[in-house]
């Protein structure tokens, strides 16, 4: 576990892929219990361990998880991320497309908009042009920030927060995350990842008021590195 910031009410940790941030019915050790014996053991605390989940982050996909250390640390970023107080900025490496390489000389941003269905079976959603029956409208800004032959790093902000909604609009234009089998990459990664990751977070600390900005570190990969030398 690899901890990026602490306090005494917030602590920033850096997911792996392949981690759980909350307990499920796999069985799996979420993430949330080791930060609560970290705490518990730096800290020297008897007895049960506060630990508030804010947000979480899809298994296969790592970077920056926010969690509350304090009861008004949780209901006050509770508030921020219902809000959209909270950015965070995510990097995604995907297939090199038209779209993917669309940029203009002054790295330009663009927009993709689509109405998203989640299937609950299936644990995937999928994107229309147009509203459909129990849609939820997905917005979503990107641009590339670099190519290598067959892939473009692209950054990415969420405008709205729905189901795997990266994943999918980024798949739905013809840019699927590579890794990413469930949503149309044609190979897998050796280590089960996709290569999507949160790559940054920045907000308004919920106690002291300070302005928080943390980055979490580059994947350990060769493409990753490749592709991240020229910025």
């Amino acid at each position: 576990m690899e901890v990026v910031y602490e306090d005494n009410h917030i602590i920033i940790v850096n997911k792996q892929s392949g981690e759980i941030v909350q307990g499920d019915k796999t069985g799996d050790r979420p993430l949330s219990d080791i930060v609560k014996d970290y705490i518990k053991e730096k800290y020297q605390k008897p007895g049960a361990v506060f630990l508030g989940v804010v947000h979480r982050l899809d298994r296969p996909v790592s970077g920056l998880v926010v969690f509350a250390r304090t009861s008004k640390a949780l209901t006050r970023l509770n508030k921020m991320f219902a809000e959209g107080e909270v950015h965070k900025t995510y990097w995604a490496v995907v297939k090199r497309s038209e779209r993917s390489e669309a940029r203009s000389e002054n790295d330009s941003w663009h927009t993709l908009e689509h109405w998203l269905v989640r299937n609950e079976k299936q644990n995937k959603s999928y994107a229309y042009d147009k509203e459909r029956p129990d849609s939820k409208k997905a917005i979503l800004k990107y641009r590339a920030l670099s190519h290598s032959d067959n892939y473009t790093l692209l950054e990415v902000n969420l405008m709205t927060g729905r189901h795997h909604q990266i994943r999918c609009q980024l798949a739905a234009m013809g840019c699927p995350i590579k890794g990413d089998l469930k949503y149309g990459a044609p190979r897998s990664n050796p280590d089960g990842s996709i290569s999507l990751m949160s790559r940054r977070v920045e907000f308004v600390h919920p106690v002291s008021k300070e302005l928080i900005t943390v980055e979490a570190p580059i994947p350990n990969d060769p493409l990753w590195k490749a592709l991240c030398t020229s910025l």
